[in-house]
């Protein structure tokens, strides 16, 4: 079994934990007889809208695009194509399973990680329920690549890295024009290396998770496969923006989307809210997948800087280590320099002849309102000058023109005080 031979790997690629936070019910999903071992049990629904649906407001973009004709890889643990809001015919294809021997689809899942990504990718709307995917439209091909990410005692299960680059190659052959891996680990593997870059050679945007284990604010490591050439990284914040603690830092962060209580959707039929970069990156994954409805003459490229510089600003600053370019905006990737009408042509500019009559009248005109102007200041400082001779006239004859001198002013002014209070008050009745 190759389950048995992964654990045996002796360089590990970290899947993001999962953080389960809903409460369970009885009901158990049906994947095919000996798949899974100890599937994880189904959740109840969440009717309440996610906050990372209210953040993100994906339906302003749905006008213009909702991801139709995008095939979205989810390169991870299956896809449970049973689910309500993923079920609708054409939405999740058959996939492939690498992680067991045979020839096993990818739509189904033992323990709710990969249905978590699709849904947040391509979950219909329905009525009643809040939470609903980025890009309800778009198309998920399920590539199976483990079982769990993590063991019964909380450990990191291992993942083969000739799996992870199995499936990888395999989405960028089915046609992916999205490839989401909610994966990462330290270990730079030369074949998974390989096969990211055979699937950026076929114009698939990849998108990875910058991983969960940072355990301070400064020191930076490369994360793989989110450090690799064509990949675009996704850090995980909180409702308040924040970074979440183990989001790792470092110049393979290029995004960061909601990562933090954020609900998803589970096998069978339910909901459950989860922590970690892997559920950010299926944000970004899902942009992307609007994206390239939207604009479907971009290349994997062009769709990766436009989702770059679209970003809302976050509080790391533009091109932090920690949030990269800010957070994914999916209103904003969509329509900025959207216009679906093609402009009319302009008529040519023919210069029209100068009316030779026409400039020298204003030219005469302008001239007459300047004299015009002169004469009226000229006449107003005559009649001024007159009155002022007309008051000092009469003076200097009765003074016979000898100088006169100012009242001399007494040395200090005279205080006039008011009336005592007393006297403002008329004088009492006496008994008599």
């Amino acid at each position: 079994m190759r389950r048995r031979r992964a654990r045996a790997v002796a360089a590990v690629l970290a899947a993001t934990a999962l953080h389960v936070i809903g409460g369970a019910t009885a009901a158990g999903a049906a994947p095919p007889a000996g798949a899974c071992h100890n599937p994880d049990p189904a959740h109840n629904q969440v009717r309440a809208q996610p906050w990372a649906q209210q953040v993100l407001d994906p339906q302003r973009a749905w006008p213009h695009s909702r991801g139709a004709g995008v095939l979205v890889a989810v390169v991870d643990s299956g896809v449970d194509a049973d689910h309500p809001q993923l079920r609708r015919p054409g939405k999740v294809h058959r996939g492939r399973d690498f992680y067991l021997a045979g020839a096993l689809p990818g739509a189904f899942d033992c323990v709710s990680h990969g249905t978590g990504v699709a849904g947040i990718i391509a979950a219909d709307p329905v009525p009643g329920i809040g939470f609903h995917g980025v890009a309800p439209d778009a198309e998920i091909l399920p590539v199976r690549i483990n079982e769990r990410d993590v063991g019964g005692q909380g450990e990191s299960l291992l993942i083969d890295p000739q799996v992870v680059a199995n499936g990888i190659r395999y989405a960028a052959d089915q046609g992916a024009k999205v490839i989401n891996l909610s994966l990462a680990g330290h270990n730079d593997f030369p074949i998974i290396r390989a096969a990211v870059a055979y699937a950026v050679a076929r114009d698939a945007l990849v998108v990875a998770a910058a991983g969960n284990a940072q355990r301070d604010t400064t020191t930076e490591r490369p994360v793989y496969p989110a450090a690799y050439e064509g990949v675009l990284g996704v850090g995980a914040v909180d409702i308040d923006g924040a970074r979440m603690p183990g989001s790792q830092i470092g110049r393979h962060v290029d995004l960061v989307a909601p990562g933090v209580k954020v609900l998803a959707a589970t096998r069978v039929d339910g909901h459950t809210y989860v922590d970690g970069t892997s559920f950010a990156a299926p944000f970004v994954a899902a942009t992307a997948a609007l994206v390239r409805a939207a604009w479907p003459r971009l290349t994997a490229a062009e769709v990766a800087r436009r989702l770059v510089a679209t970003a809302s600003p976050a509080r790391g600053g533009r091109d932090s280590n920690a949030y990269g370019a800010g957070l994914v905006n999916p209103y904003r990737a969509v329509t900025d320099g959207l216009d679906p009408d093609r402009p009319a042509a302009l008529p040519a500019y023919v210069p029209q002849p100068l009316d030779q009559a026409q400039l020298d009248r204003a030219a005469w005109e302008h001239g007459t309102a300047v004299t015009a102007k002169w004469l009226v200041t000229v006449v107003a400082g005559g009649i001024v000058l007159a009155g002022l001779v007309a008051a000092i006239l009469p003076r200097g004859r009765r003074r016979r023109w000898r100088a006169g001198w100012a009242a001399a002013v007494p040395a200090e002014p005279t205080v006039v005080e008011p009336p005592e209070q007393i006297f403002l008050i008329s004088e009492p009745k006496r008994d008599r």
